[in-house]
């Protein structure tokens, strides 16, 4: 595992600089791609300007393909911008109270994230420096691809705030299994709503090949989650003799020191943590849930602003968002950018028709919930730095 020193290196000088620059150099681009998108739509009669022409030969109508959309005045779709679609909404009291709902989640989010820091940290963080430490923590993962996420930086940033790196080794594989916990435990909750085949239609982008990819990942969560659970609370050597029985296999032995050294911290962690208090645990799951029951009900509230939904409607997206989150985690992009504004769009059009109004609520929960933590984390982290050299 590394050590803070290292990790302490590659955020001197010119490298966060770069590094900053580079994260918002793709999400602008990300920003720009998405505001500037055309797509086609089927026109009333008569009011059409263009038609379908398969040159791909796939027997698909893509419409967000320009290329297979030719001029044609008797033609049956017509051309739609994102700024189109949001002219053609319409605004109400009602709208505005659901975006503002939406912006209390965001806030509700990072909230539970400082209080379950805090809980973790025995108070030893204020709630300033619980601020500072979410904030660069969501800044590393929005620059980091979903499958690396943020946490050796999480480890840094907590040693810098004076916690050891055995508690602060502690304190991330604590988050890291609350996490998932968290969405293996809501995995079976929202199959007793909905069935496969309403989460997974046919007409969503390669539904099998989605299918294969969330069920990988579900039982790689559940496999992680039981890991750590059985490591921290039942047997603390169990990781420890594990991780060195896979290490000799023969391709993996390069690994072998940083996997015993992650062993060791586990095992020191499930030292530390099986002194607290049962309720001390519930208070953490609850933060947990907190923060990511937040972070799911600001696509609701944004939905909500605009169409009407009921109480299904709702199961159904949470549902959705399960699926949307685990295809960002194993992104290659930071922060999963591209892949979150597709995939949004493609998972939830069965809560409407309009492909641009839902490219333009993409744009708007990107806003909300991504961009944001790229531009505080790009200030406060010189800020932060120079306080701690």
């Amino acid at each position: 595992m590394e050590t803070p020193s290292i990790i302490e290196r590659s955020f001197q000088g010119w490298k966060i600089w770069l590094g900053v620059a580079i994260g918002l150099l793709v999400a602008g681009l990300m920003l720009y791609s998405s505001i500037t998108a055309t797509r086609f739509i089927e026109a009333e009669k008569g009011k059409g300007s263009y038609r379908w022409e398969d040159r791909n030969h796939n027997k698909h109508i893509d419409l967000a393909d320009t290329h297979e959309f030719i001029y044609d005045s008797n033609g049956t779709y017509r051309k739609q911008t994102v700024s189109d679609a949001l002219r053609q909404i319409h605004w109400t009291p009602s709208s505005f109270l659901w975006i503002f709902v939406a912006l209390c989640c965001v806030v509700g989010r990072d909230f539970f994230y400082m209080l379950r820091i805090r809980l973790l940290t025995h108070k030893e963080l204020t709630w300033k420096a619980s601020f500072y430490v979410i904030m660069l923590w969501e800044f590393a993962s929005a620059l980091s691809p979903g499958v690396v996420g943020g946490v050796a930086v999480a480890m840094f940033i907590l040693n810098k705030e004076k916690i050891d790196l055995g508690r602060s080794t502690a304190i991330v594989l604590i988050t890291a299994m609350m996490d998932n916990l968290f969405y293996v435990l809501m995995i079976p909750f929202v199959f007793l709503f909905i069935d496969s085949s309403t989460l997974f239609p046919d007409h969503s982008f390669g539904s099998s090949s989605v299918q294969v990819i969330f069920w990988t990942g579900f039982f790689v969560f559940l496999g992680l989650t039981i890991f750590l659970f059985t490591s921290l609370f039942i047997v603390p050597s169990f990781a420890q003799h594990f991780l060195g029985f896979i290490v000799r296999i023969p391709f993996l032995k390069r690994w072998k020191t940083k996997a015993l050294s992650t062993g060791e911290n586990i095992e020191k962690t499930a030292h530390l943590m099986r002194k607290e208090p049962f309720i001390y645990w519930i208070k953490v799951f609850l933060a947990t849930c907190g923060s990511w029951i937040s972070r799911y009900l600001v696509i609701n509230a944004l939905l909500q602003a605009f169409l009407q939904l009921g109480l299904l409607d709702h199961i159904l997206l949470l549902g959705k968002q399960l699926v949307l989150w685990l295809l960002m985690r194993v992104s290659p992009t930071p922060g999963g950018s591209g892949i979150a504004e597709y995939a949004f769009g493609e998972l939830l059009v069965d809560f409407s028709q309009s492909a641009l109004l839902l490219a333009s609520l993409a744009i708007v929960w990107r806003l909300m919930s991504y961009f944001p933590y790229l531009f505080i984390g790009a200030f406060l982290l010189p800020r932060w730095l120079r306080k701690r050299a």
